[in-house]
């Protein structure tokens, strides 16, 4: 694989299901990430339904941040164009097509990338390089069985007096290693002559009704079926249900949509644990706790047995249904303080609500409509524009008149406007307040008319948008409406008077909304009031008290990933810095948020108000520092990552050189990491056991799941590992 990649820009790992093609990639990226000055970066694919997501998900994934209308592969083109570095696309056969495209566009127009996919079928690209990945050899795969064995059963080990045997069961499972895991992890509860006897047995009634195909396939097939069949009946229907689910789901998830008919909800976490010792489900930690999901593989055969026994559909109505609840759920306490927590897990859920949003669409039905609209606290508070935009005109594109259409249109509205189009923007605001004003529809009518008065205020109209931000505030109070909209519209008419120059009026405004945000626990809202109010401290002249409120604001919404948020407080500390006398710092992040408007949309909006003090800010640095000593810190700006630039505006150290690594799908977790590291230090399973004051069994399942993890088969591979990632 190394020589592959060292020869071919393309290359396509092609074979069977569990064959490790996703392991055998991770490996040789491991191997040869130092040749990428600009890392490796692995992108999950399985979980996309939808084939327009597919540069979405590697845009996500690569951490590049873009909220305008432009096109998403010319945005990433545009991003890695001067880049070195190597993308995994893991599991791309459901979206082949979509894949070859981007892959052929990224080609096409990046000279230092190459891509390492894995897909049971081919991509069909000039320079593409098939490699088929064969199962183990006889050695290896007597070897990771003994592995998986020992992690299970303490003592195993390999040798004359049961080689034969391992070998016998190695044949049988042919030497796929997803085959060889689910039955070593079978000695939990048989003994070694038990499973071969099994096995033998099993695949002789499984070979008989298997006729045609790819003999490996059905190899793989035969194992499967036989670790289902030893599964209880309670754990073969939450295995089929669960299939549903696409990346990560918690328990919550689990019991909601797999319970019902003849499993009860409380017996779903027995039967998911059971699922859990026998490495059919993984499960993850997180800091929002415990997280669960099936192997690619395991999740296409529980979807297969659902579609058999014909309760697909029923399964996906009930996914939907807890994910719409979810949303719902989440949208009421998004003005509150949960707003970080509600943000790290909606990311976490981003696979589940695209895969529900699909569904929706797919079928007759207003949901889909409901569900996009709901989650614009996702779309618009936590940088997912483009995504939003997506689901919203797909949901308008649907939707009859009535208060979910309304809601709609003024949830995109507002992205639009964030997004800079504003055209598009105020013909879908201006026809819900058509609809409101006629409806008596009273929210729908505040909505529209808040978002229309931002259109007018980013577009320079001051006395129109006033006049409506005014209407909106009036609206919103009649209705008893106060939540994170209701007090933006107060500091957006802040926003208004700095332009106006009344910064008594709009420091008030800011305070109060600051206040409703204390009161409540809300962030995001309130970062914008505190921007406000550092630019009223940058002209009063107090600039440490305005450099304190940037920075704040800098904090906060670097929290929520909101752009806007974080290019505007950049941009007010820039300006700062310039009036403190401090041009380098101001000439740098003059180049920071540059690059961060290209993402957002116009520079400033294309707005006059907005737009002079950057101004001014730029002519007093060019005329402290010279036209070339500005140009090249403002080059360094731009070339700062998005994490570095608010890491340089905040005051924090900058970590140099930043280091290229593998994002493997599956993270140690802190727990593992400690346990790989005291491997490392040549400790047995037992001295790591009394080491963190945990049971010998539980340390032995740590081992156990890092080895998977790390698509290892021997704990000399994890010191190793290790080693390489202290250095």
């Amino acid at each position: 694989m190394r020589r592959l990649l060292s020869e071919s820009r393309l290359v396509t790992l092609t074979g069977v299901g569990g064959v490790g093609k996703t392991r055998l990639a991770l490996r040789a990226a491991a191997e040869t990430h130092r040749a990428f000055r600009d890392g490796v970066w692995f992108v999950e694919l399985g979980g996309v339904v939808d084939p327009e997501l597919v540069v979405h998900t590697v845009l996500e994934q690569l951490g590049v941040h873009d909220d305008t209308v432009r096109k998403h592969r010319t945005v990433l083109v545009e991003h890695l164009r001067d880049r070195q570095m190597l993308i995994i696309l893991d599991n791309c056969e459901h979206v082949v097509g979509a894949t070859a495209e981007l892959v052929d566009a990224l080609l096409r127009g990046v000279r230092g990338l190459r891509v390492l996919v894995t897909s049971r079928e081919r991509l069909g690209v000039d320079g593409e390089h098939l490699w088929q990945v064969a199962p183990l050899p006889q050695d290896p795969a007597l070897a990771l069985f003994a592995e998986r064995a020992a992690a299970v059963e303490p003592g195993f080990t390999l040798g004359p007096h049961n080689h034969e045997k391992v070998r016998q069961i190695c044949a049988l499972l042919g030497g796929i290693p997803l085959a060889v895991e689910l039955a070593a992890v079978r000695l939990r509860v048989l003994t070694l002559d038990h499973l071969l006897s099994r096995l033998d047995n099993t695949f002789r009634v499984l070979a008989d009704g298997k006729r045609g195909g790819d003999p490996r396939h059905q190899t793989l097939q035969a194992a499967v079926d036989w670790s289902f069949h030893l599964c209880t009946r309670s754990e073969q229907i939450l295995w089929a249900r669960a299939s549903v689910f696409s990346g990560s789901f918690d328990l919550e998830a689990a019991e909601r949509v797999c319970s019902g008919d003849s499993v009860a909800r409380d017996d779903v976490m027995h039967a998911l644990t059971g699922l859990v010792d026998k490495s059919v489900v993984v499960s993850e930690q997180h800091p929002c706790g415990t997280r669960f999901r099936l192997l690619e593989p395991l999740r296409q055969y529980g979807l297969e047995k659902l579609r058999a026994a014909g309760r697909e559909q029923v399964m996906r109505e009930r996914h939907c249904d807890h994910y719409i609840e979810w949303a719902q759920r989440r949208e009421k306490e998004w003005f509150g303080p949960a707003q970080p927590q509600i943000f790290t897990l909606t990311r976490l859920e981003h696979a589940n609500l695209r895969s529900a949003l699909d569904f929706c669409f797919d079928h007759e039905g207003d949901d889909g409509v409901r569900l996009a609209g709901t989650l614009w606290f996702y779309w618009a508070g936590c940088g997912m524009l483009g995504e939003g935009r997506h689901w919203l005109d797909r949901a308008l594109a649907r939707a009859p008149e009535g208060p979910l259409r309304a809601k709609a249109l003024w949830v995109n509205g507002y992205v639009a406007t964030l997004q800079g189009d504003l055209t598009a923007s105020v013909r879908m605001l201006e026809e819900c307040r058509e609809y409101a004003e006629r409806t008596g529809d009273a929210a729908s009518l505040a909505y529209s008319t808040h978002r229309l008065a931002c259109t007018h205020l980013v577009g320079d109209d001051l006395d129109l948008a006033d006049g409506l931000f005014e209407e909106a505030v009036s609206l919103y109070r009649s209705q008893g409406t106060v939540n994170s909209h209701t007090m933006l519209a107060g500091i957006e008419l802040a926003i208004s008077a700095t332009f106006r120059h009344d910064f008594e009026a709009a420091e008030r405004l800011c305070v109060e909304a600051k206040s409703v945000g204390e009161e409540h626990g809300e962030l995001w809202a309130q970062a914008y009031a505190i921007y406000v109010l550092a630019l009223c401290a940058w002209v009063s002249g107090d600039f440490a008290r305005a450099d304190q409120f940037g920075r704040e604001c800098l904090r906060i919404k670097r929290t929520f990933h909101d752009l806007l948020g974080i290019v505007l407080a950049i941009e007010v500390l820039a300006w700062i810095a310039a009036s403190q006398g401090d041009t380098a710092r101001a000439a740098t992040l003059l180049g920071a948020t540059s690059e961060i408007w290209q993402s957002v949309g116009y520079p400033m909006f294309g707005s006059r108000y907005f737009g002079a003090p950057h101004g001014e800010c730029e002519a007093t640095a060019i005329s402290a520092l010279g036209d070339q000593e500005f140009r090249a810190l403002f080059r360094k700006g731009m070339d700062l990552e998005l994490e570095d630039a608010i890491t340089f505006a905040i005051g924090e150290e900058l970590e140099e050189p930043p280091q290229p690594i593998v994002a493997a799908p599956t993270p140690l977790t802190r727990r593992e990491q400690q346990v790989a590291d005291l491997i490392a230090g040549g400790m047995s399973n037992k001295e790591i056991a009394a080491r963190l004051v945990i049971a010998r069994r539980t340390a032995e399942g740590h081992v156990e799941r890092i080895l998977q993890k790390l698509g290892f088969s021997s704990r000399a591979q994890i010191a190793t590992w290790v080693t390489e990632r202290r250095n």
